[in-house]
């Protein structure tokens, strides 16, 4: 792990993986993160692998868990009770970061809203996720990244191409892992704040914001062009057949082409596609021409690109000067030679023996990658921390046979 954070204290109270994720991102760059969860069921995220939902699993690599948890330092403390929220107040006490995305009414009952944090440690920061804002006449509702990112902030829609019958497929945590990227930055510029000034922040993202933020050019168009009929371009109907368009292999692949200067790109373009007679053909010499003949230029394109398979089509595109990319699946971008040279995927050693690849955060200092490491077992750093904290031995069987800890 990085060194930039060591020395901040993290205490994080959520689950899943909005908010975790942040705390993973925090570990990343150096800093000490407690995950407190329930000392019996701890983060819900852990009971996936046995429910079924996400096939394929197995306990000796549970990534769902690991990839939101990794570095961290795991404390099973009941804090409903008395005794346990002591031990939580213990904690906060020496904290530089607070993390929850817990829902306003658990907040309020559990007594870990802002005003309470901050009677126990007054220079703390305190971050939290929700699906909608804290403001609002549904600030109190729960939300998902498949509710509140991709459906009510417009990422489905905006994915939707026109006539679809189905939504796109939503990827596993997608606005989840944004989320906890967005709030790890929020909270290292608070803490700049704090060391500058003294003062602390409090940080907030939400999953809505998130999503708006992802598709900002389309929210802040749809209002400025409202009422206006906007053409709507198909797969067959590109303006700029070489820009924002993908043509399909022989063997059933895609391949992406982002060309936005055409002119420019043309003719290197129609070389390496084996198709130099296009460069000065009257219906396709210029810009103009290409959008004015776009429906013929994309069928010719089509009909080449089917001519070869994805292999053959890397190696003749290789040398191109125009920006193109093969349409990966997760395992070839997994096998990917500049994720290999840059370091983006690191080996982790599970706490049962198990290796596997996860993928590092996508922040870089010194301009090397660095080790990661497991995400901890329920309830596996409690004794360590505790220890830390000044308690005795004695101190932590009481409150092992009370169930305040585990």
């Amino acid at each position: 792990m990085y060194t930039l954070m060591q020395g901040v204290k993290v205490v994080e109270v959520a689950s899943w993986t909005f908010v975790p994720a942040a705390g993973a991102v925090l570990a990343d760059w150096g800093a000490d993160v407690i995950k407190v969860e329930h000392p019996d069921r701890g983060d819900p995220q852990r009971g996936l692998i046995s429910s079924g939902i996400v096939p394929g699993l197995t306990a000796s690599a549970d990534h769902l868990v690991e990839l939101p948890n990794r570095g961290k330092r795991s404390v099973g403390i009941d804090i409903k009770t008395p005794e346990g929220r002591a031990v939580l107040d213990d904690l906060i006490r020496e904290a530089d970061v607070f993390l929850t995305n817990f829902l306003p009414a658990t907040v309020a009952k559990l007594r870990l809203d802002v005003d309470d944090i901050r009677a126990i440690n007054p220079s703390i920061i305190y971050a939290r996720g929700t699906g909608q804002g804290v403001r609002g006449p549904e600030a109190s509702r729960g939300g998902y990244d498949g509710a509140s990112y991709f459906s009510r902030g417009g990422v489905y829609d905006s994915l939707m191409q026109p006539g679809a019958e189905m939504l796109p497929e939503q990827p596993s945590a997608f606005g989840d892992i944004m989320g906890g990227l967005t709030i790890a930055g929020g909270v290292a510029a608070a803490l700049y704040q704090r060391a500058a000034t003294g003062r602390p922040e409090t940080v907030d993202v939400s999953l809505l914001n998130i999503a708006m933020w992802n598709v900002a050019p389309n929210v802040v168009a749809s209002k400025l062009l409202e009422g206006v009929d906007v053409p709507v371009y198909g797969p067959d109907d590109r303006p700029n057949p070489i820009a924002r368009n993908a043509y399909q292999t022989k063997d059933g692949r895609w391949i992406a082409l982002v060309m936005l200067e055409s002119d420019r790109f043309w003719p290197d373009f129609c070389t390496h596609i084996g198709r130099p007679d296009l460069i000065d053909d009257p219906r396709f010499v210029d810009a103009t021409a290409r959008k004015t003949n776009n429906r013929e230029c994309i069928r010719i394109l089509r009909e080449q690109f089917a001519t070869a398979d994805m292999a053959q089509w890397r190696e003749r595109l290789a040398t191109m000067k125009g920006v193109w990319a093969p349409v990966q699946t997760p395992l070839e971008t997994h096998d990917d030679v500049q994720v290999a040279a840059n370091g983006y995927l690191r080996t982790v050693t599970t706490n049962t023996g198990h290796e596997f690849a996860t993928v590092a955060s996508p922040v870089q200092f010194g301009g090397e990658p660095t080790d990661l490491g497991p995400a901890p077992d329920l309830g596996q750093h409690t004794e360590e921390v505790l220890l830390e904290l000044g308690k005795t031995w004695d101190d932590l069987i009481t409150l092992k046979e009370g169930g305040h800890i585990s």
